[in-house]
């Protein structure tokens, strides 16, 4: 990257003697995907995932290490390669912008020389999966955002790559047209499709995928399935009791129970809330289950109803990013 200096004595100075400085985008990444499966590829911006992308579809070319596609090398093959892929980032659109979506559709089947029947087949999946034929003779420039990313989905995968690389896919797009785009992840990955999806929306990782790995920095600190990376980042669950409001009130004036209970399951932390017919049990998940948890207090006291509040993705992922990853996280990671 450029080391240059700020103002017009600086943009001298680099002309005639250019000064650059060395970054490295990813390190260390060492990541494989099996056919069929959906991945989600997490970070802060600036985390190395758009330098991942650009690596597998053969934009960059890496300065150490390997990397391979269908057992290709991308920034090799990149003819071959791209037979193999589909790639469509949120921001940018595989449509010719003053042509009607049939048109760039029919272009792009000639690009991939598609067979006729086969290409008429793929409209007719998309059609249903994604609405496309209201779609089809429709300008690109006049289509809604939901619209055209409807059309670059079936653009991107006209060819019926076995490598999908999405890029915030659903962002902007209201509930209705995020709702058909996730259905139509799912449908590729159940026949067959390889998913690698990068994205900020926390709908597209719990619908659409099972597997996270996240980066930060240009390195991967997890890679496991979604529940593992919940029960890494915080293991710590509550309970919250309602309680028979006519009992309750002797909740407050013996506290001889809250020293039975604790006797019985150590390390637990009980919070009377506001209400007094409310409580509260917080409790490490590696020591106790739920139901432990529950047969204990409804054993001391009348429960007419309970909560369990479980650990968000948007919880661990927020978590994640801002470097809060705790101690059994990072026993995993390194």
């Amino acid at each position: 990257m450029p080391d240059k200096q700020p103002g017009f004595a600086g943009s001298l100075r680099h002309l005639v003697r250019p000064r650059h400085l060395e970054h490295t985008a990813v390190s260390g990444v060492d990541l494989s995907v099996e056919a069929g499966e959906a991945v989600a590829y997490l970070g802060p911006n600036g985390a190395g995932k758009s330098t991942t992308v650009k690596l597998l579809i053969g934009i960059l070319q890496p300065t150490a290490g390997e990397v391979r596609v269908c057992g290709l090398k991308p920034y090799r093959d990149r003819h071959a390669n791209a037979r193999n892929v589909g790639v469509l980032f949120g921001q940018r659109s595989h449509l010719w912008w003053d042509l009607q979506v049939r048109d760039s559709l029919a272009l792009l089947r000639d690009l991939y020389r598609i067979p006729t029947r086969r290409y008429k087949e793929r409209l007719a999946e998309f059609d249903d999966l994604l609405g496309l034929g209201e779609l089809m003779p429709v300008v690109a420039r006049k289509l809604s955002l939901g619209q055209r990313m409807r059309a670059d989905l079936a653009a991107a995968l006209l060819h019926a790559p076995p490598v999908v690389f999405l890029d915030e896919p659903t962002i902007g797009l209201d509930i209705n047209a995020r709702d058909a785009v996730r259905r139509f992840l799912r449908k590729i990955c159940d026949d067959g499709a390889t998913l690698l999806l990068t994205t900020h929306d926390i709908g597209d990782i719990e619908e659409v995928c099972r597997r996270v790995v996240i980066i930060d920095r240009g390195r991967i600190v997890f890679d496991g399935p979604i529940d593992r990376v919940k029960e890494l980042v915080t293991r710590q669950r509550i309970v919250h009791f309602t309680l028979d409001p006519e009992w309750a009130g002797t909740v407050v004036l013996d506290p001889g129970w809250v020293t039975r209970l604790q006797n019985r399951l150590p390390a637990v932390m009980l919070v009377v809330d506001g209400a007094p017919h409310q409580i509260s049990v917080a409790f490490d998940s590696a020591s106790y289950g739920a139901g432990e948890i529950v047969s204990a207090v409804a054993a001391r006291m009348p429960v007419v109803d309970l909560r369990i509040d479980e650990t968000s993705i948007e919880d661990v992922v927020r978590r994640a990013y801002a470097g809060e990853l705790n101690e059994p996280f990072r026993d995993v990671v390194t």
